[in-house]
Protein backbone atom coordinates (compact mmCIF):
# COMPACT_ATOMS: atom_id res chain seq x y z
CA UNK A 1 0.00 0.00 0.00
CA UNK A 2 0.94 3.65 -0.54
CA UNK A 3 0.15 6.99 0.95
CA UNK A 4 -1.55 9.25 -1.66
CA UNK A 5 -0.11 12.97 -1.47
CA UNK A 6 -2.02 16.25 -0.56
CA UNK A 7 -2.69 16.71 -4.24
CA UNK A 8 -3.82 13.46 -5.06
CA UNK A 9 -6.35 13.71 -2.29
CA UNK A 10 -7.72 16.72 -4.10
CA UNK A 11 -8.02 15.51 -7.10
CA UNK A 12 -9.41 12.05 -5.81
CA UNK A 13 -12.03 14.32 -4.15
CA UNK A 14 -13.30 16.05 -7.72
CA UNK A 15 -13.20 12.88 -9.66
CA UNK A 16 -15.42 11.26 -7.21
CA UNK A 17 -17.62 14.30 -6.95
CA UNK A 18 -17.59 14.08 -10.61
CA UNK A 19 -18.56 10.71 -10.92
CA UNK A 20 -21.40 11.37 -8.17
CA UNK A 21 -22.76 14.38 -10.54
CA UNK A 22 -22.55 11.84 -13.86
CA UNK A 23 -24.71 9.28 -11.72
CA UNK A 24 -27.32 11.78 -10.33
CA UNK A 25 -27.25 12.97 -14.15
CA UNK A 26 -27.65 9.84 -15.79
CA UNK A 27 -27.94 7.05 -13.14
CA UNK A 28 -25.37 4.27 -11.79
CA UNK A 29 -22.40 3.57 -12.13
CA UNK A 30 -20.61 6.37 -12.96
CA UNK A 31 -16.85 6.06 -13.40
CA UNK A 32 -13.98 8.36 -13.46
CA UNK A 33 -10.07 8.71 -13.80
CA UNK A 34 -7.30 10.87 -14.16
CA UNK A 35 -3.20 10.29 -14.86
CA UNK A 36 -0.74 12.56 -12.91
CA UNK A 37 2.77 13.33 -13.25
CA UNK A 38 5.45 14.75 -11.47
CA UNK A 39 2.76 16.66 -9.36
CA UNK A 40 0.34 17.89 -12.23
CA UNK A 41 -2.62 16.88 -14.01
CA UNK A 42 -2.30 15.16 -17.18
CA UNK A 43 -6.02 14.26 -18.22
CA UNK A 44 -9.09 13.31 -16.83
CA UNK A 45 -11.62 11.18 -18.34
CA UNK A 46 -15.13 9.04 -17.79
CA UNK A 47 -16.24 5.76 -18.79
CA UNK A 48 -18.23 6.09 -22.18
CA UNK A 49 -19.23 2.39 -22.88
CA UNK A 50 -22.72 3.13 -22.22
CA UNK A 51 -22.60 6.46 -24.58
CA UNK A 52 -20.33 4.93 -27.32
CA UNK A 53 -21.56 1.08 -26.84
CA UNK A 54 -17.71 0.41 -26.65
CA UNK A 55 -17.57 -1.94 -23.52
CA UNK A 56 -13.82 -1.22 -23.22
CA UNK A 57 -14.01 2.50 -23.01
CA UNK A 58 -13.51 2.42 -19.03
CA UNK A 59 -12.74 5.80 -17.23
CA UNK A 60 -8.89 4.29 -16.73
CA UNK A 61 -8.92 3.24 -20.39
CA UNK A 62 -10.15 6.25 -21.77
CA UNK A 63 -7.98 8.41 -19.97
CA UNK A 64 -4.92 6.40 -20.24
CA UNK A 65 -5.66 6.53 -23.99
CA UNK A 66 -5.85 10.42 -23.42
CA UNK A 67 -2.32 10.76 -21.46
CA UNK A 68 -0.65 8.76 -23.80
CA UNK A 69 -1.93 11.08 -26.50
CA UNK A 70 -0.66 14.64 -24.47
CA UNK A 71 2.68 13.44 -23.66
CA UNK A 72 2.92 11.57 -27.23
CA UNK A 73 3.85 8.64 -25.69
CA UNK A 74 2.65 5.08 -24.58
CA UNK A 75 5.01 4.73 -21.66
CA UNK A 76 3.49 6.09 -19.01
CA UNK A 77 6.56 5.22 -16.25
CA UNK A 78 6.41 8.09 -13.30
CA UNK A 79 2.52 8.69 -13.69
CA UNK A 80 -0.22 7.96 -11.11
CA UNK A 81 -3.45 6.55 -12.38
CA UNK A 82 -6.73 8.00 -10.03
CA UNK A 83 -9.98 6.58 -10.36
CA UNK A 84 -13.74 6.74 -8.57
CA UNK A 85 -13.54 3.11 -7.97
CA UNK A 86 -10.54 0.31 -7.93
CA UNK A 87 -10.01 -0.18 -11.56
CA UNK A 88 -11.31 -4.02 -13.01
CA UNK A 89 -9.22 -6.53 -14.53
CA UNK A 90 -9.20 -5.22 -17.77
CA UNK A 91 -8.20 -1.61 -16.57
CA UNK A 92 -5.22 -3.18 -14.62
CA UNK A 93 -3.69 -4.78 -17.74
CA UNK A 94 -3.94 -1.52 -19.63
CA UNK A 95 -2.10 0.40 -16.60
CA UNK A 96 0.36 -2.19 -16.63
CA UNK A 97 1.08 -2.34 -20.58
CA UNK A 98 1.22 1.12 -19.97
CA UNK A 99 4.12 1.08 -17.14
CA UNK A 100 2.07 2.98 -14.87
CA UNK A 101 3.63 1.55 -11.26
CA UNK A 102 0.64 3.47 -9.07
CA UNK A 103 -2.50 3.72 -8.55
CA UNK A 104 -5.16 5.47 -6.14
CA UNK A 105 -9.03 4.84 -6.17
CA UNK A 106 -12.47 5.25 -3.94
CA UNK A 107 -14.25 2.67 -4.06
CA UNK A 108 -12.94 -0.79 -3.11
CA UNK A 109 -13.68 -3.63 -4.61
CA UNK A 110 -14.84 -5.61 -1.10
CA UNK A 111 -17.14 -2.78 -0.26
CA UNK A 112 -19.16 -3.13 -4.12
CA UNK A 113 -21.32 -5.06 -6.39
CA UNK A 114 -19.18 -7.76 -7.44
CA UNK A 115 -20.58 -7.49 -10.71
CA UNK A 116 -18.22 -4.73 -11.06
CA UNK A 117 -15.77 -7.37 -11.90
CA UNK A 118 -15.51 -9.76 -14.71
CA UNK A 119 -13.48 -12.03 -12.40
CA UNK A 120 -14.71 -11.14 -8.53
CA UNK A 121 -12.98 -14.11 -6.85
CA UNK A 122 -9.78 -12.25 -8.14
CA UNK A 123 -8.48 -9.95 -5.47
CA UNK A 124 -6.44 -6.43 -5.97
CA UNK A 125 -3.75 -8.16 -3.81
CA UNK A 126 -3.52 -11.03 -6.02
CA UNK A 127 -2.71 -9.11 -9.24
CA UNK A 128 -0.50 -7.09 -7.14
CA UNK A 129 1.45 -10.42 -6.34
CA UNK A 130 1.31 -11.84 -9.54
CA UNK A 131 3.44 -9.21 -10.89
CA UNK A 132 5.79 -9.46 -8.18
CA UNK A 133 4.67 -6.19 -6.55
CA UNK A 134 5.18 -3.91 -9.72
CA UNK A 135 2.71 -1.65 -8.63
CA UNK A 136 1.85 0.26 -6.19
CA UNK A 137 -1.91 0.97 -4.48
CA UNK A 138 -3.91 2.84 -2.08
CA UNK A 139 -7.67 2.16 -2.13
CA UNK A 140 -10.64 3.65 0.16
CA UNK A 141 -9.65 7.00 -0.83
CA UNK A 142 -12.83 9.78 -0.80
CA UNK A 143 -14.69 7.06 -0.81
CA UNK A 144 -17.67 8.12 1.06
CA UNK A 145 -18.59 10.11 -2.32
CA UNK A 146 -19.07 7.32 -4.41
CA UNK A 147 -19.78 4.38 -3.01
CA UNK A 148 -23.73 4.12 -3.68
CA UNK A 149 -22.80 4.24 -7.20
CA UNK A 150 -21.09 0.86 -7.32
CA UNK A 151 -24.16 -0.78 -4.78
CA UNK A 152 -26.62 -1.37 -7.17
CA UNK A 153 -28.09 -4.10 -4.66
CA UNK A 154 -28.67 -1.48 -2.14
Amino acid sequence: MTQPTDFERRIMAEINRWAARIGADEGPPAFTAAILRNGEEITRGRNTARVDGNPTHHAEIVTIGQAADALGTRDLSGCTLLSSCQPCEMCLAAMRWAKIDRVIFGAQQTDIDDQMFRFPGLTLPDFHQACGGCFDYAGGVHDDIVLHLYRLQD
